[in-house]
């Protein structure tokens, strides 16, 4: 009789301090259960049934906090730009540094490659100019060697004239214009070895292709139109030269670099006559007094070579006219193409 009243004096203890679930009905069960007068060897078994339910009363008394799911949206949240939890915005800039770091490669690798273009011909060319006369060095001391450069490279450039005067103006002009484009686009701001080679060489195969060609014909032309040994004749073959051909090849050199460029005709006509009075005013601060010159003191062939050395500055100006508007146009269409896709993504 003592030991049931000494488990009901601790269960009693234990109701107290459990004053937070009065209410279980389970907790009121186990009181009822060790009131009864049971014998002694149910005690064991009696107070750890009280455990057990004891238990499973705080179990069930436990309250449940739901958990709510907070909007992606949270700008409070510091790991996403500009406190938004959009993952287009994370996928946007890792594309856009991907982007960026494949642009680095990209011009490290052109920029490599144009190196490698211009220090190569410009070796060349000046391998060949220096080595001339390398079949005869033998004996030779270094000053007779650059005593006969100048003389004997004109002599090869005089044959080269007699056994094809075209070809070897084609040459001449491809590769003035080439460098006279490279110059135009150093002009415009570019570095030296960052420059368009497709842009270049379109330059270079206009020079080679009909500026040479055309070039040789047409002074021949003119020599014909004006036969005469009177002083007005140079005046006049410079006035007819700075009319009626200069706006003829500008015209030529603009529509064939639109053709190579993959423009509509429609296009090319445009720009060409937003340009053609440009430029030709523009030759009339150049040419006029280098084909007094021209006309009046190199002979008829070598007159090409003249006029092509004045062409590299000639060429600047005509390539960043004919380019100009063209990279404009481009870079016009291309932004707008940037925008719209942005636009659309702001408006959704």
């Amino acid at each position: 009789m003592a030991t049931t009243l000494t488990s009901h004096h601790k269960f009693s203890s234990l109701t107290k301090t459990h004053k937070t679930y009065p209410s279980s009905p389970l907790l009121l069960l186990s009181t009822k259960l060790l009131t009864r007068s049971n014998p002694s060897k149910n005690t064991i078994l009696s107070a750890k049934k009280t455990r057990t339910l004891i238990t499973g009363s705080l179990k069930e008394d436990k309250k449940v906090v739901p958990v709510k799911d907070k909007p992606l949206n949270d700008k409070n949240n510091p790991l996403f730009v500009n406190g938004s939890k959009d993952s287009d915005l994370l996928s946007s800039s890792s594309s856009s540094s991907i982007v960026e770091s494949d642009d680095d490669q990209d011009r490290m690798t052109s920029r490599a490659i144009n190196a490698t273009i211009v220090l190569g011909c410009g070796t060349l060319a000046v391998s060949r100019l220096l080595t001339i006369d390398y079949d005869y060095w033998h004996g030779w001391t270094l000053y007779e060697i650059l005593r006969y450069l100048p003389e004997h490279n004109w002599i090869a450039y005089e044959q080269a004239l007699k056994a094809n005067p075209v070809l070897a103006k084609m040459a001449i002009s491809g590769v003035v214009y080439s460098i006279g484009d490279w110059i135009a686009q150093c002009y415009q701001g570019k570095p030296i070895f960052e420059f368009d080679r497709t842009r270049m060489f379109r330059s270079g195969l206009v020079g080679f292709t009909l500026h040479g060609s055309l070039s040789h014909y047409y002074y021949q032309f003119c020599e014909a139109l004006f036969p005469f040994e009177d002083w007005w004749v140079v005046p006049a073959k410079v006035a007819f030269d700075q009319t009626v051909w200069a706006a003829v090849w500008n015209s030529i050199y603009y529509v064939a670099l639109g053709l190579l460029r993959f423009e509509s005709l429609d296009n090319i006509y445009r720009e060409l006559k937003a340009t053609f009075w440009l430029l030709l005013t523009a030759g009339w601060k150049l040419w006029p007094f280098a084909h007094l010159i021209t006309y009046g003191v190199i002979p008829l062939e070598q007159r090409l070579l003249w006029v092509d050395c004045v062409e590299l500055i000639w060429v600047t100006i005509l390539s960043t006219y004919s380019n100009e508007k063209s990279e404009a146009r481009i870079s016009d269409a291309t932004s707008e193409a940037n925008s719209s896709p942005s636009s659309s993504a702001d408006e959704k």
